[in-house]
């Protein structure tokens, strides 16, 4: 699912993971709304039209919409200079089509990427992250983020989480209007709307499953091919590392305001002893990442 020009790895079990985890997603998708007809056969048109506006909104804006709610600016080359010369080193490593370069005021220190394609991507850093990384370390974060663009796995993730929100919504409109229809007697279709928050719950729960495990393998594919194309595993490592460690030093206000887009993000945000946030981590653990960065420096170092 990579360009067939870019010079980054391609990784056929991030495609494998894709293909299957679009696959069970449009399968989910389809039960959802089947379930949805059954119950409102008379509104047929309104529920279509509904669902299909959704996943329209969902797939042109939520990059969008998820880079203004982390405060990306795009900046120029004047602007940020060291930020543009690490993105076009990576460009020219890659054969890519340089991103839309955007800086996140916030001392959180982090990256992310977003777009649903090459011609869309936005990559953007934290000034945070911009004033605690050496020049290595930086490039090995963008080189990160830059895989996701290369391997569109961000357009992946944006529309696999749509099914989530749909099922979200789904679940509140029949919370809200279904039970008081459904009180009257043994009707069949009053029995039904009363199992669409079951339903859609379940939905809920594997969608979030799916994702949870393309993302934690997208981010350690991310960080192996970034190491490939940079020769330079352990300036990814360092910075690793280093972000990681600085989470622990960031007010847990600043953090909480993170985490609704951790699965976006190079290192996700968590504020100190949330045990439960970091077992259903949209990425690996720090350990994992820096094993396998470790294996791939030992591979390139000479014998």
């Amino acid at each position: 699912m990579a360009r067939a020009r870019s010079r980054y790895a391609p990784d056929r079990g991030l495609t494998t993971r894709m293909v299957s985890t679009m696959f069970f997603i449009g399968l989910l998708y389809v039960v959802l709304v089947g379930v949805l007809l059954a119950v409102l056969r008379g509104a047929w048109p309104v529920v279509l039209i509904v669902t299909g506006g959704l996943f329209v909104a969902q797939f042109w804006f939520s990059d969008r919409i998820a880079a203004y709610g982390m405060g990306a600016r795009e900046v120029t080359p004047e602007e940020a200079p060291e930020l543009h010369g690490a993105i076009d080193r990576i460009c020219a490593l890659a054969d890519m089509p340089k991103p839309r370069v955007a800086v996140a005021r916030s001392d959180v220190p982090n990256a992310f990427a977003t777009g649903r394609s090459e011609r869309t991507a936005l990559v953007c850093a934290t000034t945070g992250l911009l004033r605690r990384l050496e020049p290595e370390e930086l490039e090995g974060v963008l080189a990160h983020e830059m895989s996701h663009v290369a391997h569109r796995d961000v357009a992946v993730m944006t529309i696999a989480s749509f099914l989530g929100v749909l099922a979200g919504v789904v679940t509140r409109v029949a919370l809200w209007g279904g039970f008081a229809r459904s009180s009257r007697g043994n009707d069949p279709a009053g029995v039904i709307i009363m199992l669409i928050p079951l339903i859609s719950a379940v939905v809920y729960a594997l969608s979030f499953l799916l994702t949870r495990l393309l993302s934690r393998y997208r981010e350690l594919s991310a960080d192996r091919t970034a190491a490939l194309l940079t020769g330079r595993p352990s300036a990814l490592a360092s910075a690793l590392t280093k972000v990681s460690g600085q989470m622990a030093r960031i007010p847990t206000e600043d953090l909480r305001k993170a985490e609704p887009y951790n699965a976006f993000y190079f290192v996700p945000a968590f504020a100190a002893g949330e045990s439960l946030g970091r077992l259903l981590s949209s990425h690996p653990t720090l350990e994992q990442r820096l094993d396998q960065l470790a294996r791939i420096s030992a591979g390139l170092s000479p014998p």
